[in-house]
């Protein structure tokens, strides 16, 4: 969960500091082991841009809304934006 002395997290696109609403997990599956995820975040405008980024690459493997990354025993405490 995300605690109250933490800074809301912010998508991830470039200039952007809009609240984030969406988490992108992906995996390079040249460099990352197939069960790794990394993460991005993204706001509701910057979520479609940033998902096809990452899957005309092969990276995208799933999004989800922030809260159902946060209530995954894999996903939350800290994972977004590894």
């Amino acid at each position: 969960m995300i605690s109250g002395d933490l800074p809301a997290p912010v998508c991830s696109a470039k200039g952007c500091r809009a609240p984030a609403l969406w988490v992108l997990a992906w995996n390079n599956p040249k460099l990352h082991t197939p069960e790794r995820r990394k993460t991005w975040l993204a706001c509701e405008e910057h979520r479609e841009h940033l998902s096809k980024f990452l899957g005309v690459r092969g990276f995208l493997k799933d999004v989800v809304t922030l809260p159902e990354w946060e209530a995954r025993p894999e996903g939350g405490g800290g994972a977004a934006g590894d």
